[in-house]
């Protein structure tokens, strides 16, 4: 689910960019350092405005300079029950990985329909139901979150496709 938070960030500045363009240097330095970064909590989708950025502290020895920027951004963070697309990435006989982004969901062998079943022998290996659907590695996938873990910097889940509309789309 997407979100609207007012978040903060202290940038460090090297001598060099001190001059009448320094706020436009900061905004760019916010911009590359956290649009798309994962706090582990949710992921940084879009930085909209820097409307606060502090006086500079200058770091003894370095001749660097430490600015507190508060900033409004769109967030993404995801849910408990939460229906999501993504790709296949891994496909292995214990289930299969999925990216959703900046979420990796794992969908366990007991979170997929027992008519599809994991067929080593094909190339690529996939789990099939010997009919139109195939997962294998670069399949667009719909799944629903079972659980989620975070990490400093990562988030996981486990996925499910054993309701009415998950699983393989079709291109």
């Amino acid at each position: 689910m997407f979100f609207f938070k007012e978040l903060e960030k202290t940038i460090q500045l090297h001598p060099s960019y001190f001059g009448p363009l320094i706020r436009s240097h900061i905004h760019r330095e916010l911009l590359l350092k956290e649009e798309g970064s994962s706090t582990g909590k949710f992921t940084i989708v879009c930085i909209l405005d820097s409307f606060d950025i502090s006086d500079g502290q200058v770091i003894p020895g370095s001749g660097a300079a430490e600015y507190t920027v508060h900033y409004k951004a769109i967030v993404w963070r995801p849910y408990k029950g939460e229906v999501m697309d993504g790709v296949v990435t891994s496909v292995i006989r214990a289930g299969f990985f999925v990216d959703c982004g900046s979420l990796q969901a794992f969908v366990g062998r007991a979170m997929i329909p027992t008519d599809i079943k994991f067929d080593a022998n094909a190339t690529p290996p996939q789990w099939t139901d010997n009919g139109d659907q195939i997962i294998e590695k670069g399949t667009n996938i719909r799944i629903k979150i079972k659980g989620l873990r975070s990490e400093v910097d990562k988030m996981y889940a486990i996925g499910t496709m054993k309701e009415d509309y998950l699983g393989p789309l079709q291109s």
